[in-house]
């Protein structure tokens, strides 16, 4: 992708002067990128983040955002305040956010209670529930760009069948395993039931906590998605934790170890599923090593739990 050049601090002061109806009097930028410039600016004695991003269609995404916090705060979810989501006049899509202060969870030494916490609020967010599969839902009027059952959103949006090619032809998993796989991915895609709000990303370094430990937010709602849970978000939330924090998780989300073995299997397809972007990556730059070590983990070489 062709670099661009970062969004100057005067385009965020600009922005939130005509929202607030006062200039900050100095804009930090906390981090750019590719897609994304973040700001922090101080308006009296409050603190807030600006995200401008150089794609217009970033702002479908920040809409999406600013309509799940909205729910997740009203069942009293702790989510930063979306103050506004809009467009500057070159077409830059923004979004002016209350700052959360508090610790970075990953740098947290309790981190069973965090995760506990952060299961019982995945576990309210999926109690949300939302009509259509995917990206598009509630949040947006559009009709035609919805999925309306669990089977379109598998192969029209998450294009399953070219998934499942990428693993067989590069072997990320052993025949055996790829059979089993194939024959637990027919059995999820019959699922006929009704989707839910997923955050997408509960992960610790998403969860703002404060002195004490207690989670003030959870952020970055960006993979917020209308799809079946708990197994689209187990299957992410799940992914980086070691075993004794999954336990503590599960144990928050309120589901006990048997009726978590019966969906087992479903997040291991998910989660398969989502290695694609990672092993396209190690394609597209040739490197072998990352693909060996995707391989390595797919066949189960770190499993240390089970025969």
């Amino acid at each position: 992708m062709k670099e661009r050049p970062p969004v100057r601090p005067s385009v965020a002061a600009e922005i939130l002067e005509r929202h607030f109806g006062k200039r900050p009097p100095r804009v930090k930028r906390l981090r750019g990128g590719l897609v994304n410039d973040v700001f922090e600016a101080r308006i009296g004695r409050d603190d807030f983040v600006i995200r401008i991003s150089n794609r217009i269609e970033k702002l479908q995404t920040f809409m999406k955002e600013q309509w799940a916090v909205r729910q997740a705060r009203g069942l009293k979810i702790p989510a930063p305040e979306i103050l506004e989501v809009g467009h500057t006049a070159n077409n830059e899509p923004y979004m002016i956010s209350v700052k959360v202060c508090g610790c970075d969870a990953t740098l947290w030494p309790h981190r069973l209670e965090t995760a506990r916490g952060m299961g019982a609020y995945a576990a309210r967010i999926n109690s949300i529930q939302t009509t259509g599969f995917g990206s598009v839902f509630d949040w947006s009027p559009n009709e035609l760009s919805r999925h309306d059952t669990w089977k379109h959103y598998l192969d029209r949006e998450l294009n399953v069948a070219e998934r499942v090619e990428l693993l067989a032809s590069q072997r990320m998993l052993k025949p055996s395993a790829l059979r089993r796989f194939e024959a637990h991915l027919k059995t999820l895609r019959a699922w006929t039931g009704r989707p839910r709000l997923n955050h997408g990303d509960i992960r610790f370094k998403n969860v703002v906590l404060d002195k004490k430990g207690k989670i003030l937010a959870i952020l970055d709602w960006e993979n917020c998605t209308s799809n079946r849970a708990p197994h689209w978000e187990l299957s992410i939330a799940l992914h980086d934790l070691n075993v004794d924090e999954k336990e503590a998780f599960l144990d928050g989300y309120g589901l006990a170890p048997k009726p978590f073995a019966k969906i087992g299997s479903d997040l291991k397809v998910l989660n398969i599923l989502n290695y694609d972007a990672a092993i396209r990556h190690a394609l597209g730059h040739k490197d072998r090593a990352k693909l060996e070590t995707i391989r390595a983990r797919l066949h189960g070489v770190l499993d240390l739990h089970s025969i």
